[in-house]
C-alpha cells in the first residue's frame, strides 16, 4: 500500500539565547571544515566568561512530524527535541575538563551525557577518565544535532550501535601524523551494557535497552567492556575509521557465585566521512554479534548488521537571502537494519529453512539551510518499509519534518 501525504506545515520556533553580562570571547565554529571524529567533541563554539578559564556553550533542537503508516496517522505533531549545555575549563597544566548536560523534551529527560577529564601525558597520548563517549562509528562521539541535515539519526547508529551512549570509564587517545595525513587511536575500558539486551520490552534483540542509569553507578557483572577505534584522517579528503566495542552483558554472577554462562556482545564498524569541494558523503557499515540462550533463539537474534549512505550537495554558497556566509545543501539517505540475521532452522526435519527478516529500510531526501556555521534550517522527507520477523508483506510509513538546530 503506498502512504499518500498531502499537508501544509509551518513551523514557528523561538529560541531564546541568554547573554552573559560579563566579558566574553566566541571560540566560533566552522562547519563545512571537516574535524576528525576524535575531535568534535571540542569542536563547539563556546563563551570564555573573563578571566575565570570557564567556558559555556550549548545547543537546541526542535521540530515537527507529520507521519502516515498503511494509511494511518496521528496527525501532525511539534516537539522540542533536545536542549544541551556544555562546561569546558582548562583545570590545570596540560588537565582540561569538559561536562555536557541533556535536557530531551523538556525535562522529561535529564541526563549527564559528558563529565570527563582529560590529562596529556605526551604530544601523541592523552588519558582520559569520567563519563565519556565511546568510539562507536561514526555518530556516537559526534552527534550533535546541529552538525547533521537530517532531523532524525542514522538508523545503524541508533537501533545497533546505542547512540547516544555514554559509559563510565577511563581509557588512553591520541593521534599523529602519518605521512599528509593523521592517525587517531582510543581504547577505553568501561562498566558496559547490561542483561536489558534481551528480555526487554522490545521483545527482541535489542542493544540500546542494555543502557540504564546504573551503568554510571555500578557494573552490572565486574567485568568491563572494551572500546577502541583508530582513524586515518586528511584535510580536504576525510576520515575512515575502524572501532570496536563489546565484552560480557548479563548478571552472570550473584554475590560473587557464577550461576549463569557468560554470555557476550560484540560491535564492529566501519565509517568514513568525506570533505570534497561540493558534495560531502559519510556513512557506516556495523555488524554485531550477541550471544544468547540457546532457548531464547530465534526471536532473540544473534546476529545484527545495518548501516547507511548520506549525500549532501552544495548547491548555493555565499549571500542568501541577507546572510554574507550561508549555504544551502540538498541531501539524499539510504540506510538499512537486518535486527535478525539469519534464517529459521528445522532441526530434524527435512524442509527448507525459512529466512528471518526483522528488516527496516528507509530512503530520505531533504533541504538544509545554513545561514552561518552554527545554525542549521532541515526540511526533510522519509519513506520506511518495516518488515517482521516472518517476513509479511512490509508496512510502509512515509513522513516530513520540518527542524531547526542550533549551537549558541
Amino acid at each position: 500500500m503506498k502512504c499518500d501525504i498531502h499537508i501544509r506545515l509551518v513551523l514557528w520556533l523561538t529560541l531564546g539565547i541568554a547573554s552573559v553580562s560579563m566579558a566574553q570571547q566566541d571560540t566560533g565554529i566552522v562547519h563545512d571544515s571537516l574535524v576528525a571524529n576524535q575531535q568534535a567533541i571540542y569542536n563547539r563554539p563556546f563563551i570564555g566568561l573573563g578571566a575565570t578559564g570557564i567556558s559555556l556553550g550549548g545547543y537546541a533542537e526542535g521540530n515537527t512530524n507529520y507521519f502516515v503508516e498503511d494509511g494511518l496517522t496521528e496527525g501532525f505533531s511539534m516537539e522540542m527535541r533536545r536542549v544541551n549545555l556544555f562546561v569546558y575549563s582548562p583545570i590545570g597544566k596540560r588537565l582540561k575538563y569538559l561536562m555536557e548536560l541533556e535536557f530531551e523534551h523538556g525535562t522529561e529527560e535529564i541526563a549527564l551525557e559528558t563529565a570527563q577529564i582529560d590529562f596529556k601525558i605526551s604530544k601523541y597520548l592523552s588519558f582520559r577518565s569520567g563519563i565519556i563517549l565511546p568510539q562507536i562509528g561514526i555518530f556516537n562521539a559526534n552527534h550533535d544535532s546541529p552538525v547533521w541535515d537530517f532531523v532524525d539519526r542514522p538508523l545503524s547508529s541508533t537501533m545497533i550501535i546505542p547512540s547516544t551512549l555514554s559509559e563510565v570509564g577511563f581509557g588512553l587517545f591520541g593521534n599523529m601524523r602519518l605521512g599528509r595525513g593523521q592517525v587517531s587511536y582510543d581504547f577505553y575500558l568501561l562498566n558496559g551494557l547490561n542483561a536489558g539486551i534481551v528480555l526487554n520490552d522490545q521483545g527482541r534483540t535489542f542493544i540500546p535497552s542494555g543502557k540504564s542509569l546504573e551503568m554510571l553507578e555500578e557494573d552490572n557483572n565486574g567485568l568491563p567492556m572494551y572500546n577502541a577505534r583508530v582513524a586515518w584522517y586528511k584535510g580536504g579528503i576525510g576520515e575512515v575509521g575502524l572501532s570496536y566495542y563489546g565484552g560480557v552483558y548479563n548478571d552472570f554472577r550473584l554475590e560473587g557465585e557464577e550461576i549463569a554462562e557468560r554470555n557476550s556482545i560484540s560491535i564492529i564498524a566501519i565509517d568514513y566521512n568525506t570533505d570534497f569541494e561540493k558534495v560531502d558523503v559519510k556513512g557506516e557499515y556495523v555488524i554485531a554479534n550477541i550471544e544468547v540462550e540457546e532457548s531464547l533463539q530465534p526471536l532473540y537474534g544473534t546476529r545484527q548488521k545495518g548501516g547507511f549512505v548520506e549525500v549532501d550537495y552544495n548547491v548555493l554558497r555565499g549571500r542568501i537571502i541577507g546572510f554574507d556566509h550561508a549555504n544551502l545543501f540538498l541531501m539524499l539517505r539510504f540506510e538499512k537494519v537486518d535486527m535478525n540475521v539469519g534464517d529459521f532452522k528445522s532441526p530434524g526435519i527435512d524442509l527448507v529453512d525459512l529466512t528471518r527478516y526483522d528488516h527496516e529500510t528507509s530512503l530520505s531526501g531533504g533541504v538544509a539551510f545554513r545561514p552561518n556555521g552554527r545554525t542549521v534550517f532541515k526540511v526533510n522527507y522519509r519513506y520506511h518499509w518495516i518488515r517482521d520477523l516472518v517476513g509479511n508483506p512490509a508496512a510502509r510509513m512515509a513522513g516530513i519534518q520540518v527542524g531547526i538546530a542550533t549551537y549558541f
